[in-house]
């Protein structure tokens, strides 16, 4: 899409700490450096960010950097420094966001219609100009009079004519590998959305190594876009999804099976000693002398790097892939058609 109406291309793409990134076609294919999409007021756009604090903890959502300094560990977001105390733990995470731009109220303007880790989706209207955008605040999207929150969260929405009554639609990957599609009885100037339908069920995700498959199989996270993939002039399913397999790979010898056992057991200690001192950083309990807290990350530091040699070493019993895997419309005759 063209965000910004210079006539070149540009991708915009969401994140795991939440904030919305775009990279500004240059043209011929190329693209500048990822830019945080900002709102009509100066805002960073992140649909679940910010920070929360308590009397012991502070939570930041979003795109925050832990450094450390001769007093100590801090954290920088958006511009200010969060201070880890002893007495206040500073904590970050993220909210998964998921962006689709499209033109949501009709007015020629392009949107952000963005959806989150908790499974909502949200509208940020432009209030801008075709050559000058303004994002305004979010709106969660209701189908059926409810606000969305698709099965298992992570919600990956897309905005297509999926019923080819020439308004615009609304479908949501959810974070059980399932495709909902909730319809727009409305217009495009004024979307209602219907109830959410299931256009493919969920997936799998294996959690027993030994049953897990060594082919691809559907997993979880599902992503979507909709494209006439085959030119028949019916809309097709894109699906990306995070799924969990065996390596498909030649059985190890008995040297190899015999230092594999080896390094597995010394992550096993390694991991737990890892796990001690992850309890002394942080929670209720956690270490508050300053001296104590820089000697106990150091440590920490030198155990994470040492648990990724021994897990190269020991062999990984099952891989993360992310495939896409294609869903063909069939068009009404063929499947009357079919016996």
């Amino acid at each position: 899409m063209d965000l910004n109406g210079d006539g070149i291309k540009d991708i915009v793409t969401g994140s795991w700490p939440g904030e919305i990134f775009v990279f500004w076609g240059k043209g011929h294919g190329s693209y500048g450096p990822p830019e945080k999409l900002k709102d009509k007021d100066g805002d960073i756009i992140n649909v679940g960010g910010g920070v929360q604090e308590t009397d012991s903890s502070i939570l930041i959502t979003g795109d925050a950097e832990f450094k450390n300094d001769k007093e100590g560990r801090y954290v920088e977001y958006n511009g200010k420094t969060y201070r880890q105390t002893p007495e206040k733990e500073v904590l970050v995470t993220g909210c998964a966001s998921s962006v689709a731009v499209a033109d949501w109220n009709g007015d020629g303007l392009l949107d952000l219609i963005v959806g989150d880790i908790s499974g909502h989706v949200s509208v940020y209207l432009n209030e801008g100009t075709k050559d000058h955008y303004a994002f305004g605040k979010p709106v969660r999207l209701k189908a059926n009079g409810k606000e969305i929150a698709v099965p298992h969260g992570d919600a990956g929405p897309c905005v297509a004519d999926w019923d080819g009554d020439g308004e615009p639609d609304l479908i949501v990957g959810c974070g059980d590998g399932s495709v909902m599609f909730y319809r727009n009885f409305g217009s495009a100037k004024e979307p209602k959305l219907a109830e959410g339908v299931v256009l493919i069920p969920p997936g799998t995700m294996g959690h027993d190594e030994e049953k897990l498959p060594k082919e691809p199989t559907r997993g979880t996270r599902a992503k979507v876009c909709v494209v006439d993939y085959n030119g028949d002039g019916l809309p097709d399913l894109l699906v990306g999804d995070f799924s969990i397999q065996r390596p498909n790979r030649p059985e190890p010898t008995p040297e190899e099976k015999k230092k594999q056992e080896a390094a597995k057991t010394e992550l096993n200690k390694v991991q737990g000693e890892f796990s001690g001192l992850v309890q002394k950083l942080s929670g209720s309990q956690r270490v508050k002398d300053k001296d104590e807290i820089k000697k106990l990350s150091e440590e920490l530091t030198k155990l994470r790097t040492r648990m990724t040699e021994l897990r190269k070493e020991a062999g990984t019993d099952y891989e993360t892939h992310g495939w896409v895997w294609l869903f063909v419309r069939e068009s009404p005759e063929k499947k009357v058609s079919q016996p």
